[in-house]
């Protein structure tokens, strides 16, 4: 039987965990068998695959999920929209998880379309999915998104974690977070929590900015990635050094995880964009050999 997330996370060890993305196209789907190859020895808890935008790799994501399932010894968590999906739709997709094996999904409500036209649809938010996968699949374990920096859509901070509350009343098992580069936004988010009566695990997001381009790219696709000053100093210091500039992020990254650490975080997840380099400096940093030695 396939582990629950929330019973790794219950233990008394840090969890540390890989995020991937569906590959498109032969080459790419090279480049991320070689990642998971490089990243499995870490002996993650639990490995997450997502969705990309409005539900567009469905079919991408279902392939990964299950060979990674069958082919390795991985935990898998599999990455599941609802805006602009059925009852009927979700079902098929989860049945079709539950006869792979497959008991970990991450219920996210989806990008609303760009249009701005209300699709339709038989789930309006995340919390109404939680539930949906509560009570038909009551032996899946349930992961939700947070926003240490805020979700955009919701500027009123106090509704935002009535949002996330309502998502974790509704049978949630632990929450991971998008990205940050301040802990203390971390920080501030779980006392938030704890206020609002949320006592379930939660996971911090950490992503390197490892070039200007994709700096851009966290700013623009990251609900608004705050760069804090100190960090956008050192990376101003490299210059034109994209080698600097790399190690610049992969520090940087390395001592949110050091002080993370410090603080008794439940568990981080790297946001790997399918490549191994980065995370493999921050655990030789942090002088990790193994995620299941870490206490």
């Amino acid at each position: 039987m396939a582990k629950h997330i929330s019973d790794i996370l219950n233990d008394n060890r840090i969890s540390f965990s890989f995020e991937f993305f569906p590959p498109k196209d032969q080459k790419a789907s090279d480049t991320l068998y070689k990642t998971i190859a490089e990243l499995s020895p870490r002996q993650p808890a639990f490995v997450s695959v997502t969705y990309g935008a409005g539900g567009s790799t469905t079919e991408l994501t279902h392939d990964l999920v299950t060979r990674l399932q069958r082919d390795t010894d991985l935990t898998v968590v599999s990455h599941l929209t609802c805006v602009g999906t059925t009852f009927a739709g979700i079902s098929e997709i989860l049945d079709s998880y539950h006869n792979s094996g497959i008991r970990n999904i991450m219920a996210l409500r989806g990008d609303m379309p760009k249009n701005g036209a209300p699709p339709s649809f038989d789930f309006r938010y995340a919390a109404n999915l939680v539930g949906y996968i509560k009570k038909n699949y009551p032996d899946m374990g349930i992961g939700v998104a947070g926003f240490p920096e805020g979700h955009p859509e919701t500027p009123n901070r106090l509704r935002e974690i009535d949002y996330l509350k309502a998502k974790v009343d509704a049978g949630a098992d632990y929450i991971c977070t998008q990205l940050f580069f301040d802990n203390r936004d971390f920080y501030d988010f779980c006392e938030r929590c704890e206020l609002a009566g949320i006592k379930i695990p939660i996971i911090a997001g950490i992503m390197p900015a490892t070039n200007r381009k994709g700096m851009e790219r966290m700013a623009d696709l990251a609900l608004g990635a705050r760069f804090p000053a100190r960090l956008l100093k050192a990376f101003s210091r490299a210059g034109n050094d994209d080698a600097g500039f790399e190690n610049v992020g992969i520090h940087w990254a390395a001592e949110q995880v050091r002080d993370l650490i410090d603080n008794g975080v439940k568990g981080i997840q790297f946001y790997t964009l399918n490549k191994s380099k980065a995370t493999l400096k921050i655990y030789e940093s942090l002088g990790i050999t193994d995620s299941k030695n870490l206490i």
